[in-house]
């Protein structure tokens, strides 16, 4: 069941999304967040008026997806970028595309015009995954994060709703 998240979701989400903070570079937060924090998160994509998705089954937030505005000056509004996290023991179940077509359509719905998604390289799954769904490339930045003693390059691909 994919359903909008609630700040009742946070716990499990901040477990989700600690999981890729400590042990990857997908995002370049380094310090854990905590449920409260993660409950802000929500309740601030929420009052943007976008949609924060989790995929539950059988009671088990197995990942979510979610936009952020991409700028906050006002020519911006049409445009937002999005992120997606599954639980690490079902990354390759179809999860996160599950996730992001509703997500898709949801944006499409709201009268939305861009995506953008942006990706720490290399990384061929997430690449996979966003082309699946017709993102390109449109961008790279090289050495622009510093994690784990590296630096790290972030590619962004665009998709037109």
């Amino acid at each position: 069941m994919i359903r909008q998240a609630t700040t009742a979701d946070a716990a499990a989400i901040a477990a989700i999304y600690n999981h890729y903070v400590l042990n990857t570079t997908v995002t370049f937060e380094e310090q854990t967040v905590t449920t409260e924090q993660m409950a802000e998160r929500i309740e601030q994509v929420q009052n943007d008026a976008l949609p924060w998705l989790v995929l539950e089954r059988s009671g088990d937030l197995l990942g979510y997806a979610y936009a952020t505005k991409w700028r906050v000056r006002s020519a911006y509004r049409f445009s937002v970028e999005s992120t997606v996290y599954v639980k690490d023991a079902v990354t390759t179940k179809g999860i996160g595309s599950q996730l992001y077509q509703q997500l898709l359509a949801e944006l499409k719905a709201l009268g939305l015009h861009l995506v953008i998604g942006g990706i720490t390289l290399p990384n061929d799954k997430s690449v996979a995954l966003h082309e699946k769904f017709g993102f390109e490339k449109c961008g790279h930045f090289h050495q622009v994060g510093f994690k784990f003693e590296q630096w790290r390059d972030v590619g962004y691909w665009q998709k037109l709703l």
